[in-house]
């Protein structure tokens, strides 16, 4: 299952959204989530596939306690919602 994260800045001066940011992010996730930087132009977007079965409403949970950390405090999770690929066997992975 491909679920798609959606982020921006909460609170702070409003800076570009760098890749560094995006990149600190998904460093931050788990290492067994497969993660791929979709998108950092103002806000970032990230797509993971969990490595265990977890509902997009727990893959949101964990990512805000993630986003709680200092070094990423300014940005807020917006969006977490599962993508439908192609190939219905891989959205149960």
């Amino acid at each position: 299952m491909v679920i798609q994260l959606t982020m921006r800045q909460a609170h702070g001066l409003p800076l570009p959204a760098s890749p560094v940011d995006g990149i600190r992010i998904m460093a931050l996730l788990p290492s067994g989530w497969h993660k791929d930087l979709a998108q950092a132009t103002g806000a970032i977007v990230i797509r993971v596939r969990p490595d265990e079965p977890l509902t997009s409403a727990q893959v949101g949970e964990r990512v805000r306690e993630i986003l709680a950390n200092p070094e990423v405090d300014r940005w807020e999770l917006v969006g977490c919602h599962r993508l439908v690929t192609r190939n219905a066997r891989e959205d149960d992975r």
